[in-house]
């Protein structure tokens, strides 16, 4: 089975061969590891750059699997979103309030010093928040970027409190040192080094502390033509299912149901897939080996009639139910 590896996993190879270090090495194989699709055309590949890792561990004198075990954290649900943002603004926080993770919390900084996930659901979709240790100069271990790199969305938490235009120029400052942009028309940095663009929300913490939403209003007249911007108490609660719906808006996505031959659809755990996704799209998700069985298929929703064949290049729509017919 062919690889069919995206561009973007070309563009860490080339960032992997111009990397001088074994910890910059480790960086890139990692976000390879990430990019390339999951099937077993890839598996091979997969454990080769694995072997990589190892060896550029024992170079830098990081055991693989101790220093690195916040490294690979597995994707999971519809997305991966890495929360990020300065000392104190409560990341641990919002995590703890919308997941059942358990990150240590206080009202004094430097409580994260490893990435902690948790899933976080918004009516019936699982989305993966990742809590990171807070941005400072001091922030840009080995593993850290990585794990940035390799997340669907940034997560950028404002500490409404205090100076949020501030914060925020510290913190784009800070991943451009890390390279990667939050300007999608920006490709190298002024060095000529490549930059890795990543999609972004603003998310402004403590609007009880920020009460005449000044602000909050300065964030979004400053950035809120270029991202969803909203305010949130983390601790009460405030905004958190706004807060949902913009991560849900931002992500794309559409949600497709499955049902047997004969049976009634599973409403009740979607197959999420990026909009435009194809019915041969959602037979990989679903299986990677019902592809290469799948005979025909039903749909109900986007087709010109519900129940009606429809072929592998067909494209899917929000809610669509499909019905897979393999041989018995």
């Amino acid at each position: 089975m062919p690889a069919n590896l995206p561009p973007q996993y070309y563009e860490a190879e080339k960032r992997l061969r111009e990397a001088k270090t074994p910890e910059e090495k480790i960086e890139h194989l990692e976000e390879m590891i990430g990019i390339m699709p999951k099937h077993k055309g890839t598996d091979h590949l997969k454990a080769d750059l694995r072997r990589k890792i190892a060896k550029f561990s024992e170079m830098s004198g990081k055991k693989a699997g101790g220093t690195r075990a916040s490294l690979t954290i597995p994707k999971e649900g519809a997305a991966q979103i890495a929360i990020i943002g300065l000392p104190n603004a409560g990341k641990s926080q919002l995590v703890a309030k919308v997941t059942k993770a358990t990150p240590t919390v206080a009202d004094y900084p430097f409580t994260t010093t490893v990435a902690t996930p948790g899933m976080m659901e918004h009516e019936n979709v699982q989305i993966q928040l990742i809590d990171t240790p807070p941005l400072v100069v001091s922030s840009s271990v080995f593993w850290f970027s990585p794990i940035l790199k390799r997340a669907d969305v940034l997560l950028i938490l404002i500490d409404l409190s205090t100076d949020p235009l501030g914060q925020m120029e510290a913190i784009i400052s800070l991943l451009d040192g890390m390279r990667i942009t939050l300007d999608k028309n920006r490709t190298q940095d002024e060095n000529g080094r490549e930059l890795v663009y990543k999609e972004t929300i603003i998310v402004g913490n403590k609007i009880d502390l920020d009460p005449d939403g000044r602000n909050l209003k300065d964030l979004k007249e400053m950035y809120g033509e270029r991202f969803p911007v909203v305010g949130i108490a983390a601790k009460a609660g405030t905004g958190i299912e706004e807060m949902k719906r913009a991560i849900y808006r931002l992500l794309d996505v559409i949600r497709i149901y499955t049902k047997r031959p004969g049976g009634k659809a599973d409403m009740t755990e979607p197959v999420v897939l990026p909009r435009g996704s194809t019915l041969e799209d959602a037979a990989m998700e679903i299986h990677k080996d019902l592809l290469a069985r799948l005979k025909f298929a039903r749909i109900w929703g986007s087709g010109k009639h519900d129940g009606v064949m429809v072929g592998r290049d067909h494209i899917l729509e929000e809610g669509d139910i499909i019905e897979l017919h393999v041989p018995k």
